[in-house]
């Protein structure tokens, strides 16, 4: 096995008789000891979101006793955060996420320091927020601002530990810059996808329990960096599969420069898409000529409730079409949950050669909060 990276912390002061006690599960660990609680102690690690990689890495290392959390996110909770997000209480709800976090932290480990930033990371803050800790702990959900994180923690020298879940996938990794080779985020991913080609949670779903799972996995890789034992993610990065319980790791290495590749692709001229409101859709309906509605979120979401009379047809199934044949013809009405899968499909038949395509604004969730509130939101 590769030698241990060197512990990214001192050990801090004596462990009073009190903390042996409580952390003495640790103590009786091989390769921890007394010395690797004091370092966990001393330590100073920043959590990037308070979601649902964030709440059992947060959960976690509060129980290990990092003497230190700095807990960044800009969100609330809301109602359907509750199915992962396991450190919010139903009565946060509506409030945002760090305030919840920091209550969960103060009632589970006196030992254990909290600050909070209720912002959003960017490029031009990011370094700012990052800098005076020892380890950063990636948590988001969305590329602009992984790849915040990514370069401040790259031009801070603070190692990263990253990953994503979605519906029962998961990838981890950690990053620890300043090696010969040392590796990214941006060596994992290059170049950002298209945010219409990335699903969030909201739109795909999450196995909850995975999020604990992987939690857990990153907290680990957190105490094994503060104490220097073991062999961290560094390197690699490890493929969680959820439904079938296997997991699988590939080596990663530096990409070197990355060079947008030429688009040979003639670019088209379209017409901007048209987008109509919820109660201008309903109008519509209630109208002489109504138009056909077409709803492209999955089947899951299918059956969570639509807008009566629709057709539904996945929004990856619309995107194969070549033609229009699987469309009644007159005015046509594309939604999904909140928009951008709507765009999308709208503008692929818009290209076919519909001329009477447009969007419902905010999707099924506009419907609902004001056109028909007994759906059930989501």
């Amino acid at each position: 096995m590769p030698s241990p990276l060197p512990p990214l912390v001192a050990p801090g002061p004596e462990l009073t008789s009190t903390q042996v006690s409580r952390y003495s599960r640790h103590l009786l660990v091989p390769g921890m000891g007394i010395e690797a609680q004091r370092r966990l102690l001393a330590a100073r690690v920043v959590v990037v979101g308070a979601g649902g990689l964030g709440s059992p890495t947060i959960a976690y290392l509060a129980a290990a006793g990092v003497g230190h959390l700095t807990i960044i996110d800009d969100d609330d909770v809301d109602a359907t955060n509750l199915q992962r997000q396991v450190i919010h209480r139903l009565d946060a709800v509506g409030r945002p996420k760090v305030g919840s976090a920091a209550r969960f932290v103060a009632g589970l480990n006196p030992d254990v320091s909290v600050e909070v930033r209720h912002t959003r990371i960017t490029a031009e803050n990011a370094q700012e927020l990052l800098a005076g800790h020892d380890v950063v702990l990636d948590g988001a959900d969305n590329f602009p601002t992984r790849y915040a994180v990514s370069d401040a923690a790259v031009a801070l020298g603070l190692p990263v530990v990253w990953a994503a879940v979605l519906r029962f996938d998961a990838q981890l990794s950690t990053f620890v810059p300043g090696r010969p080779g040392a590796v990214s985020l941006r060596d994992l991913f290059p170049l950002p996808p298209r945010p219409e080609d990335v699903p969030s949670c909201a739109e795909a779903g999450v196995l909850g329990a995975l999020a604990g799972q992987v939690g857990s996995i990153m907290a680990a890789e957190v105490v094994k960096l503060v104490c220097g034992f073991g062999e961290p993610l560094v390197d690699r990065v490890l493929l969680v599969d959820a439904l079938t319980q296997r997991t699988r790791e590939v080596p990663l290495r530096p990409v070197g420069e990355v060079v947008q590749p030429p688009v040979h692709e003639p670019v088209r001229e379209l017409v901007p898409l048209v987008e109509h409101s919820a109660e201008d859709v309903r109008d519509a309906l209630a109208g002489a000529v109504a138009p056909v509605l077409l709803d492209v979120r999955e089947p899951a979401e299918h059956a969570l409730g639509i807008v009566p009379g629709a057709l539904t047809v996945p929004v990856g199934e619309v995107l194969t079409w070549e033609d229009l044949a699987a469309l009644p013809e007159g005015p046509l009405v594309v939604y999904c949950k909140t928009g951008p899968r709507a765009r999308r499909a709208a503008a692929h038949l818009s290209r076919l050669g519909h001329l009477e395509v447009t969007v419902m604004t905010g999707g099924i969730l506009a419907w609902i909060d004001r056109v028909d509130p007994t759906l059930p939101p989501y």
